[in-house]
């Protein structure tokens, strides 16, 4: 992992703007906890992501700080995000996502641009000092509300900020527009009120490399932890769309070896071009 954050892979650089709490990068992975509940049942792995963008309402911290009507809490770790959900009253049963920037996969199913993240770090010393009035209660001067103007325009995809459950923990706040960018590695179903056969997990993308499946957006738990298929979601748009884009990637792949430089080694033991 790199100097950013506990949560981000060093093989993409960071890119800080010179004056606003802006960074550019790429490759992450992010963690969201949510109390299950025995309407999850039956529900397509599709469905329940869909479900962890939501509707803004005054419970949301730092929601209304920018203009964006739906958003997405997601922590930096299992432990990160565990705590948070902790604060809440944890209980014993719940799902844990895990999510990963679409555009950093080896065969992207989300658009044909690989785009990084845009990130507003409420950890800058400068914007910290906008959170904890907000969480304070207090009024922004003039100036500050011009700051988060101008980071508007830069059109972030989510806000980084201090967890106050977990030390050095990190949370982000996903706006819309970045949410949609996030594609789920797994989701694990957790039955901590049952004593045996308690747990499910569901992979959405394999090896390290994290190849997605779209087909397993189809897959749903049922009870006792066990899961079954909708067939029905192989003729959604989003199944078609996922899948064609990635076909799309393993074509530009498949041009690209043949465009590289080979070579083979010959009887002398010496590269042959």
């Amino acid at each position: 992992m790199s100097y950013y954050s506990p949560n981000h892979y060093s093989t993409y650089e960071v890119l800080k703007h010179k004056e606003l709490p802006l960074y550019i990068t790429a490759e992450f992975d992010f963690y969201r906890y949510v109390k299950f509940d025995n309407n999850f049942y039956g529900k397509t792995i599709s469905e329940l992501h869909s479900g962890n963008l939501r509707e803004i309402d005054k419970s949301n911290r730092y929601a209304d700080i920018f203009k964006s009507k739906k958003i997405s809490y997601w922590s930096d770790s299992p432990i990160t995000s565990s705590m948070e959900m902790g604060k809440h009253g944890r209980g014993k049963d719940f799902i844990v996502f895990m999510a990963y920037d679409d555009a950093t996969s080896t065969f992207p199913t989300l658009s044909k641009n690989r785009s990084a993240m845009t990130i507003v770090d409420g950890r800058d010393f400068g914007f910290h000092k906008i959170l904890e009035k907000c969480d304070n209660k207090q009024k922004l001067t003039k100036e500050e509300k011009d700051l988060i103007r101008e980071i508007e325009k830069y059109d972030p995809d989510c806000l980084a900020y201090k967890s106050t459950a977990r030390k050095n923990g990190v949370n982000f706040l996903f706006f819309e527009k970045g949410f949609k960018k996030l594609s789920l590695k797994s989701v694990k179903l957790i039955l901590g009120s049952r004593r045996a056969k308690n747990s499910k997990k569901i992979l959405c993308a394999y090896s390290s490399d994290y190849n997605p499946q779209p087909e397993q957006y189809g897959r749903y738990f049922n009870k006792l932890a066990k899961e079954g298929f909708d067939c029905k979601y192989l003729s959604s748009k989003e199944y078609k769309e996922r899948k064609k884009t990635k076909l799309y990637w393993i074509e530009q792949r498949e041009v690209e070896i043949k465009t590289q430089n080979h070579f083979y080694i010959n009887d002398e033991g010496k590269p042959v071009f």
